[in-house]
């Protein structure tokens, strides 16, 4: 019996997707819910598993552009490709089955016995099948941009042609914050069982500002402006496949700890490929620290339709007057990117600097100020 393997949804937006890596070569033995191969979305890469174990068929490779809901291939049952046990009025005892590179283990069925002892007599299968590697002509080495980088660069582009992109430029004194997370830390992590970082504060001071600022949090859609009643904050991560933007739903009714464990969880999904399309989708602005790199100031581009993006860099101890005092402070340049078509530059300066003030004086977050 053959079970098909199809494109799955991955989300209202996406009707078709690149297949990426072949994980399982067509013919090779599978086992139920072993990944077979990655599918590239324009959002993230997301594995593909076996539906039942037996011989993988593949009638798709790397490369090729599916449909969602589209067969590429199918699973011959196990049970189709090794002749059935015969029937005995007392099981016998279990025997143990060594397979190499993995701890002596109990027989399975006839059926997955085939298949380990395939894996077993053909090793090379166990190797996942990868990308064609780069090819080397000459002076030069030419590599296959992935379907997520392709669309990255395009989005980029027509961000820069189709957003009239300006940026404004703050510094923010973040000794207050430090000194909060300094105070409180231990009794933080005993009570919620995660540190506390510096993000939950900008998400804090952003969303606050968005209140105050709702032009910042909205969007163009045609000839009209859209203000959403939410505040889903998008944070941008990046990994070794490009950059991702899960999404803070609600954002501003979330506790710090709520914050940090969420982010945490966002950044670990992130990282090893199992973040869901919905998870990135619905943000209304961006957050992205190019701090954690060393970058002391840049220029975000904005994550459309969405109208802004804030900019962290890194902390860095600089001289700066302080009541007509020269004094060692951890400074970090802010900067806010925003569409100029609904985004006025004064609302924008002030939006920054209402971050600043919330940052540099914590207590305005809990007094709404």
């Amino acid at each position: 019996m053959n079970i098909e393997i199809k494109v799955p949804a991955m989300g209202e937006s996406i009707v078709e997707a690149t297949i990426g890596a072949i994980l399982r070569p067509s013919g090779a033995p599978v086992r139920a819910d072993e990944e077979i191969l990655e599918i590239e979305t324009d959002k993230v890469n997301q594995a593909l598993f076996a539906p039942a174990a037996g011989i993988l068929h593949l009638t798709v490779k790397t490369g090729d552009v599916v449909k969602v809901g589209q067969t590429i291939g199918f699973v011959e049952k196990a049970a189709s490709v090794a002749a059935a046990p015969e029937v005995q009025s007392v099981p016998p005892e279990p025997k143990t089955v060594e397979i190499k590179g993995a701890e002596p283990k109990k027989a399975l069925p006839v059926a997955r016995k085939s298949i380990d002892a395939a894996l077993q007599e053909n090793p090379s299968q166990q190797e996942a099948t990868s990308p064609p590697p780069p090819r080397i002509t000459g002076q030069e080495t030419r590599k296959k941009m992935t379907k997520l980088r392709r669309v990255i660069a395009e989005r980029l582009v027509a961000v820069k042609n189709q957003t009239a992109l300006l940026t404004t430029f703050n510094e923010v004194d973040l000794s207050a914050v430090m000194a909060v997370r300094e105070k409180e830390q231990e009794n933080f992590q005993k009570k919620h069982g995660i540190k506390l970082g510096f993000m939950s504060f900008f998400v804090k001071a952003c969303t606050a500002a968005l209140h105050a600022f709702p032009d910042i949090n909205a969007r163009i859609e045609g000839d009209e402006i859209v203000y959403p009643h939410y505040i889903n904050m998008g944070i941008a991560v990046s990994t070794e496949k490009g950059l991702m933007v899960p999404v803070l739903r609600n954002a501003d009714l979330l506790s710090y700890a709520e914050i940090e464990k969420a982010l945490k969880e966002f950044a670990e999904k992130a990282r090893n490929g199992t973040i869901s399309i919905d998870a990135m989708q619905g943000g209304t602005f961006t957050i992205t620290n190019g701090g954690v790199f060393g970058s002391l100031l840049s220029t975000p581009i904005l994550n459309p339709p969405q109208s802004g993006i804030l900019g962290m860099h890194n902390i860095v101890k600089r001289p700066v007057v302080v009541d007509d005092q020269i004094v060692i402070r951890p400074m970090m340049y802010l900067a806010l990117s925003y569409d100029h078509r609904i985004v006025d530059g004064k609302a924008s300066i002030q939006f920054l600097i209402h971050i600043k003030k919330n940052l540099e004086e914590p207590a305005r977050l809990l007094l709404d100020l």
